[in-house]
Formats: structure tokens, C-alpha cells, sequence
């Protein structure tokens, strides 16, 4: 009987783990699947690399970090650009590059110490890195929230009826951030997408009739990269900014649980894990996977602190990704729901990086700093590029290579020396 009493409570421990993996997917679905749908990728490949790629993730660091891995937003500009110049199999190509450089950070923080990465990428050359993604963002969010195509060529969608529906979800998702409580304070966004689709209904917006044609059960659409160097030099400096939000992810799961990721597992193997699951997404053409904030606001809500519950949630997002009604589902979600949210979220990429010049607490009007930070913006945002026949590099590749090269070839003012 004994035996027995012991047997059931492990599997209502085990039941209860996956109950609550589920919900830690649920918080961060809206998210997760809001890159695929913005970029083009298929949302199904999205589930299923973000469900692998944490259980990669969990692998290297021995299974120590409650974290769950899924879709970047820093990465959203490059791979709309890349998709629409080079297609999703060249976009891939970049994008893998990208985790490998997450994997070169890791080797060089294992020899030289986590110090070395502030000094190749201090805060003056990654909070205006950060700003170039939000500001080349800006308009492809406006023309979406007035119901055109992100590059405004087509109107999808009567601009009037798209503001109203576009406006609703925006202000919803801020009111949810705002005002809710508990889980819903987790999920503004996917609470915002929820009212936008329903608001869409009478406007006759939504069309199911693909929902209805795709199967249950589907493989997921995988697409495998192409060579291309030109993705590779434009997308690879991309990596720099989530690279050093990883630090800040990393800390802020220990601050909550009380434990030093940062020496155990160490912080080399945490990036390590973030760079091969990047580019394991990658190989399959789903979008790059990084620490994800919403499923540590959801950690530190719960207090589960035992990352067998990731295990769950990676689990359940696998499962997911092969349901094909749930891609078709949500690729029917009509354009000016996804604007709206895109105003806030493009907005707010800006603001982080605004903050990590304002947190860093530089003078900005120093030469030194005023030269980094307005060629950074100006060489971003204003379309500055470079080209070696048929090679091009320009928008956010060519602020983050010029940011790093500035920092370490400019000298510093007596004062700093």
C-alpha cells in the first residue's frame, strides 16, 4: 500500500509539473508565435524549434535554469528584410551565423571572463543598436495598423476600419499591462490579439475557410538554409543586442529563485545553450531563441521554481507544433490586429535601448559618446550602406559593426583614461 501511496503521489507531482508547463507556454504563446506572423515563418516551425531548442538549452546546463527559449524580437527587422530580399532558406543562413557568434561569446567569456564582452559591447554602443531595430521597425508597424502590407505597396484593409480594430488592440494590450492581475498581467499581448480577431468578426475579417481546409495533424513546414553572405554580414551584428540581454535575463531568473546562474551553471554555458538553440531553429526555418521575460515574470508569479515545469512546456510546444489547424488559426489573425500590437512592442524595443544608455549613466555630449551614439542612429535609421559588388551592408548589421568598431578604435577622453 505503501508503494502504492508513493506511486500516485509522484504521478499527481508529474500531472501538476505538465498543468503548469502548460501554463508557462500559454504565457509566452502570444509572443512566441507574434515573429513568425510578423516575418513570414511558419508559426508551427516557431512551437517546434522554441520546444526543442529549451529542451537543447536544458541539456547543456544540466537541466539548472528554470528558462524557456523561444522567438527574439530583436530579430524581427532583419529577418522582414532578409525574407523579402533573399527568401526564408538565405534568411536561415544568416540567422544560424547568428548563433554561432552566440557560441563565439560563450568560448571567449569561458577564457577571458564575462568582463570581456562589456568591453567589446559596452552600453553606448548596444542601447543605440537596440534603438536602430525599434526606429527601422516604425514604419512597417504603421502600415500595418492602417491596414496596409508592412512595406504600405497594398491596402489590405479600409484605412478607417483599420484603425478602429487596430486602435482596440493597442489600447487593450496597454490596459491588460497596466491593470491586470495575476496571469493576465503576463499575457497583454495575447490578450491583445484576442480582442483585436474578435472585434474583426462583424467586419468580416476573419477568414476560417483555411482553418477548416487544414489537417489536424501536420508536419510542420521546414525550411533549410541556403548559403548567402550578404545575410550572413547583415543579420550576424543583430545577435550583439540579445547577446547582452541575455546577461540581464540570466540575473533576473536567479534574482528570483536565489540561486547564481551566473557561476552555476555559468553564464558561458547559458549563452551557449541560447547560441545552439539559434541555430538549431535556424536549420529548420524557424525564427532564433532567446530567454524569454514573460516566462520569468511568470516564474516569480507562480514561485515554480523547478525547471522540469520547462521541460512540460517545451514538451507541450512540440506537441502543439504538429496540430495544423493551430498555424492556419493563427494565420488568419487579419492584418491591423497584428499592427496595433506592433506599435507598442516597436515603441517599447526602442525604450529598452533608450534605457540602456540612460541606466549606463554616460554623458552623451562627450565627443567620444556623442560620436558613437549619433553615427550608430544616423548610419542605421537613415540608410546609410556600403557595397563591394554585389555585396551590401547596411540598417542595423551596419550600425552594430560600426558601433564595435568606433568603441574599440576611438580614444578615450583624459578623464576616462
Amino acid at each position: 500500500m505503501h508503494q502504492n501511496e508513493l506511486q500516485s503521489t509522484d504521478y499527481n507531482f508529474q500531472a501538476n509539473q505538465f498543468v503548469i508547463g502548460a501554463q508557462m507556454l500559454f504565457v509566452a504563446f502570444g509572443a512566441l508565435v507574434l515573429v513568425p506572423l510578423l516575418t513570414g515563418l511558419d508559426p508551427n516551425v516557431a512551437l517546434f524549434t522554441a520546444g526543442t531548442g529549451t529542451l537543447l538549452f536544458q541539456a547543456i546546463t544540466r537541466g539548472k535554469v528554470p528558462i524557456f527559449l523561444a522567438s527574439s524580437f530583436a530579430f524581427i527587422a532583419p529577418i522582414i528584410y532578409g525574407v523579402q530580399t533573399w527568401g526564408i532558406a538565405g534568411t536561415m543562413c544568416g540567422l544560424t551565423a547568428a548563433g554561432f557568434l552566440y557560441v563565439a561569446f560563450s568560448l571567449l567569456i569561458r577564457w577571458k571572463g564575462s568582463g570581456i564582452i562589456e568591453k567589446i559591447l559596452p552600453p553606448i554602443v548596444v542601447g543605440p543598436v537596440i534603438m536602430v531595430i525599434g526606429l527601422i521597425l516604425a514604419p512597417v508597424a504603421v502600415h500595418m495598423a492602417m491596414g496596409r502590407t508592412g512595406d504600405g505597396a497594398a491596402v489590405l484593409v479600409p484605412e478607417k476600419t483599420a484603425l478602429l480594430i487596430s486602435m482596440i488592440s493597442l489600447i487593450t494590450t496597454i490596459l491588460v499591462s497596466l491593470l491586470g492581475k495575476g496571469i493576465l498581467r503576463l499575457i497583454p499581448i495575447l490578450i491583445g490579439i484576442i480582442t483585436g480577431v474578435i472585434v474583426s468578426i462583424p467586419f468580416g475579417l476573419i477568414d476560417l475557410a483555411k482553418v477548416s481546409e487544414a489537417p489536424w495533424v501536420a508536419v510542420p513546414g521546414f525550411v533549410f538554409p541556403e548559403w548567402n553572405l550578404q545575410a550572413i554580414f547583415f543579420i550576424v551584428p543583430v545577435a550583439i543586442a540579445p547577446a547582452i540581454e541575455h546577461f540581464g535575463d540570466i540575473l533576473a531568473i536567479g534574482s528570483i529563485t536565489g540561486k547564481n546562474y551566473i557561476k552555476d551553471p555559468g553564464i558561458h554555458k547559458t549563452m551557449l545553450g541560447d547560441g545552439l538553440a539559434t541555430s538549431f531553429a535556424s536549420f529548420l526555418g524557424g525564427p532564433p531563441n532567446t530567454t524569454y521575460s514573460e516566462v520569468t515574470g511568470a516564474v516569480a508569479l507562480t514561485r515554480s521554481f523547478n525547471p522540469a515545469i520547462m521541460t512540460w512546456a517545451a514538451i507541450f510546444a512540440i506537441l502543439l507544433a504538429f496540430i495544423g489547424k493551430v498555424g492556419a488559426l493563427l494565420q488568419a489573425i487579419p492584418t491591423p490586429v497584428m499592427g496595433g500590437i506592433m506599435l507598442l512592442l516597436f515603441g517599447a524595443i526602442m525604450v529598452v535601448g533608450i534605457n540602456t544608455l540612460v541606466k549606463a549613466g554616460e554623458d552623451l555630449m562627450e565627443p567620444r559618446n556623442l560620436s558613437i551614439v549619433a553615427l550608430i542612429l544616423v548610419f542605421g535609421f537613415g540608410g546609410m550602406a556600403f557595397s563591394a559588388g554585389e555585396f551590401t551592408i547596411k540598417g542595423i548589421g551596419l550600425s552594430g559593426i560600426l558601433g564595435v568598431l568606433l568603441n574599440l578604435l576611438l580614444p578615450k577622453s583624459n578623464a576616462k583614461k
